[in-house]
């Protein structure tokens, strides 16, 4: 991808591809080696009596903000929407994947991400409705960007290729039809038509989820596979570890026209993690699995059958500060105020890094998106880091906010941003402040029905 190549590799591999290289090493060394971080991966969250203790007003974080704060979260939601505004093509809607945030006005890539595309209508709706961008010029953007979408760009049975051409929407890389990456698409679809309620907007929406073959896609499997290529048919792996995959699942259960089955939700592994004697539903995975689906769906006040994930996600995202402060003995950049590693560049390149347990190359690199897409869950904590990067370490806040990652060990600084790291930073920014992208969202009765049939109850 020339300027792109340290964002997927000159394979265009996806972060999922290389996390799934991490976990195969991680679950080929013996437990005892992966340190005292993981107690035991081998129990399912039905079985674990952390995950059935219901949840009181005092499991979820809240925070009073201050003139500060909120200026703060205006400045990421608002320059983060005008990455989507201005790093996408007026005409086809796509999202670049990727942009140089110190050059920006002069960024010739042409990657477009469909994933980045779904954050991307979120982020519009964000702007229209904090009046960074005029309605008739989001609603316009919008509308465009369906029609593409419905008429134009490629898809198999409704899911789409991860990677387009931002211009045509020509396939690149020989990329798979994405599973997931579809998922994050249609998350930005259904907010979009909840927030304009305008006719075309709405009609050009339903008939883009509608389209979407579940059933096809879980034809002879309860888990999902991760996409599929018409050069070799279904890829091998499955969607069976708790992960960012409950978005995908949600969506397919709420589906009206092309159902997943109800047993698919029970089919995937939940997994529990103990660090510190914080027990928790997680993965050999980073940080960004807790946050993805928790953008846009929201689980406050609710529980399935095993847990409640909300606050599954406030005690995973607990763990993973407190292990950022154990690594400071050997990073000594990491502290109370300085915290944070999630799948993201770094100097060598794009890394899939994180924990616990330890997975990656970690070198001291933080990682912005890594708090701000935890800020609903450790909103105290994650502002606290925010507020330092931006105060202590100005080569981090970009035309577009914080550039993807640094490390101030090295004296190194990224140059871009990455289209999903800016997408989930913003959206969880406006749900900490207002709420906005979860009660947009939940008002589609796609994600009411799914969550119902998931088995979700409230109290």
């Amino acid at each position: 991808m020339r300027v792109n190549e340290n964002s997927q590799g000159s394979t265009g591999r996806s972060r999922r591809d290389l996390l799934k290289q991490m976990a195969a090493l991680l679950m080929g060394t013996p437990l005892a080696a992966r340190g005292s971080a993981l107690a035991s991966a081998i129990q399912t969250a039905s079985g674990s009596a952390a995950a059935h203790t219901p949840a009181s007003a005092a499991d979820y974080p809240s925070v009073t903000l201050s003139p500060d704060d909120i200026q703060l979260l205006d400045d990421i939601t608002r320059v983060g929407t005008c990455y989507f505004w201005e790093q996408a093509n007026p005409d086809t809607g796509l999202v670049k994947d990727r942009c140089n945030a110190r050059e920006a006005t002069t960024d010739n890539t042409i990657v477009a991400s469909i994933a980045a595309t779904g954050f991307g209508l979120t982020a519009l709706s964000i702007g229209e409705s904090r009046n960074y961008i005029s309605y008739s010029e989001a609603a316009n953007r919008v509308a465009a960007t369906l029609r593409f979408l419905w008429k134009k760009l490629a898809n198999h049975r409704g899911f789409f290729y991860h990677w387009a051409d931002v211009h045509t929407g020509e396939r690149i890389w020989d990329s798979e039809i994405s599973s997931v990456d579809t998922a994050i698409l249609l998350c930005g679809v259904l907010t979009a038509r909840a927030h304009f309620r305008n006719r075309e907007i709405t009609d050009l929406a339903t008939a883009i989820f509608n389209r979407v073959d579940w059933s096809w896609l879980s034809e002879d499997t309860a888990l999902l596979p991760h996409g599929w290529m018409p050069e070799v048919g279904f890829l091998p792996y499955r969607w069976d570890d708790y992960s960012e995959l409950m978005m995908m699942y949600l969506l397919g259960l709420g589906s009206s026209v092309h159902p997943l089955r109800e047993e698919t939700w029970n089919a995937w592994k939940r997994t529990i993690f103990d660090y510190e004697g914080l027990r928790y539903i997680g993965s050999f995975a980073p940080l960004f699995v807790h946050q993805y689906s928790q953008a846009w769906f929201d689980f406050r006040g609710k529980r399935d059958h095993y847990a409640d994930y909300f606050k599954n996600s406030v005690i995973a995202t607990e763990a993973h500060r407190r292990f950022c402060l154990e690594l400071a003995q050997r990073f000594p950049d990491y502290s109370e105020d300085l915290w944070g590693i999630t799948a993201s560049d770094s100097e060598e390149g794009y890394v899939v890094w994180g924990g616990p347990p330890e997975i990656g190359p970690i070198d001291g690199t933080v990682v912005p998106c890594a708090s701000a897409g935890s800020l609903p869950f450790a909103p105290q904590a994650a502002l606290r880091v925010l507020h330092n990067m931006k105060n202590r370490y100005p080569f981090t806040w970009s035309t577009y906010g914080f550039v993807d990652a640094f490390n101030p060990l090295k004296n190194w600084y990224d140059t871009d941003v990455i289209g999903i790291d800016v997408g989930i930073s913003v959206l969880m920014a406006e749900n900490l402040r207002s709420g906005f992208v979860w009660r947009t969202f939940m008002k589609n009765p796609e994600a009411q029905r799914g969550m119902k049939r998931a088995g979700f109850t409230s109290y």
